[in-house]
């Protein structure tokens, strides 16, 4: 039930589109954000999202909503084996809360679990354009294609499943279905939420104004890169699994992966210039991100080091104090699926109270109710 704060947090957003700050915001905001459960959380995935999540958890005033969880629907993009995707939404799960995210402060559950999301999904599929689809560039980087390709192209067309063209829509309902006003992303995700706003603006137009426009909260870590190959993000599917660093690492394996990460050749200080020396830049990145830092602060703090061994032999001391309790706390949970379970039962009757509302006016509005 929306609150007359919420309502002013409503129309006030719609005035501004990104914000730069995991704090500062207005009493009755909703803010609202996703992971896919894809597998276990690494580094790229901690520092880009779930540290932002506590982060925002210890800002918000009072009055302020929070809703997280799982893409699970999203992560079909992959056709996971059901086994597979069952374990890793409960390590999903885990890795939020043992990141510091207090499920007595949020909402938390699957997305799957709230059917609203797909029938909304259906209803912004209606009014959304292929070609703006064609025009998003996440889904030529799934296929690995290059950004001119063209969705009408014969063998592109053939080659792009229609979930993985349409994720942003089904996205845009995930956000709208709660008429969220800010919504933490990465850079790489800023496109979509753009269409977010364009989606929400055609069907105000179309039936009635009831959408706010969410704004983007860009989160503050750089691109967390492979350790192996600063060419590239940090990724679970990765083949070279010494690229990533995962929440439930221990000691001696983030020293061994540190160790094989590549720099450069360029001895003496520490300087960040992703790049020329793109290996260093990302540890760099990490440093700063752990420590809340900006990259000029930490390459100042980091005037001590003179070589590449004492940079990695910091950065693992670092990432290893970072997730020293995460990693025993997220072992715990993950054998505590009742834990889990009833976490999520609690989130999906909070999350759909919300949802089911919105939807039943939305159909209203459309006609279908």
């Amino acid at each position: 039930m929306y609150k007359s704060t919420l309502k002013h947090a409503l129309r006030k957003s719609s005035t501004v589109a990104t914000v730069n700050s995991l704090s500062n915001f207005e009493a009755g905001s909703r803010i609202f954000s996703l992971i896919q459960p894809t597998g276990a959380v690494h580094l790229g995935n901690y520092l880009g999202a779930l540290k932002n999540w506590k982060d925002i958890l210890k800002n918000v005033p009072e009055g302020t909503e929070c809703l997280f969880g799982t893409a699970d629907l999203h992560s079909l993009t992959q056709t996971p084996k059901a086994e597979t995707l069952h374990e890793n939404r409960y390590g999903a799960i885990a890795a939020i809360i043992a990141s510091g995210v207090d499920p007595k402060k949020c909402t938390l559950f699957h997305q799957s679990s709230v059917p609203e999301h797909a029938e909304l999904y259906w209803i912004f599929t209606c009014i959304t354009s292929i070609g703006a689809l064609n025009r998003m560039t996440q889904w030529k980087l799934k296929l690995l294609v290059s950004d001119a390709s063209d969705i009408f192209d014969e063998k592109v067309m053939g080659q792009t499943k229609a979930g993985v063209l349409q994720y942003p829509v089904l996205q845009a309902a995930d956000i709208l279905i709660y008429n969220a006003t800010h919504v933490p992303v990465g850079e790489d995700q800023s496109q979509h939420l753009e269409l977010t706003r364009s989606i929400a603006q055609t069907f105000n137009h179309t039936y009635g104004k009831y959408f706010t426009l969410p704004r983007t909260i860009l989160t503050p870590t750089k691109k967390i890169l492979a350790l192996r190959n600063p060419a590239k993000k940090m990724s679970k599917s990765d083949a070279d699994q010494s690229s990533s660093i995962y929440l439930n690492d221990d000691a001696a394996t983030i020293a061994r992966k540190f160790k094989k990460a590549v720099t450069d050749s360029i001895q003496g200080p520490v300087t960040f210039d992703p790049e020329t020396r793109p290996g260093v830049a990302n540890i760099v990145s990490i440093i700063s991100a752990i420590q809340d830092k900006s990259v000029e602060e930490t390459v100042s703090d980091l005037s001590w080091v003179q070589n590449h061994k004492q940079l990695k032999d910091y950065v693992t001391e670092v990432v290893v104090e970072e997730f020293k309790d995460k990693s025993d706390l997220y072992n715990r949970l993950i054998n505590d699926k009742a834990y889990i379970d009833e976490i999520c039962s609690n989130g999906k009757e909070q999350a759909r109270e919300i949802a089911s509302k919105n939807l039943l006016e939305v159909k209203q509005l459309v006609g279908l109710a």
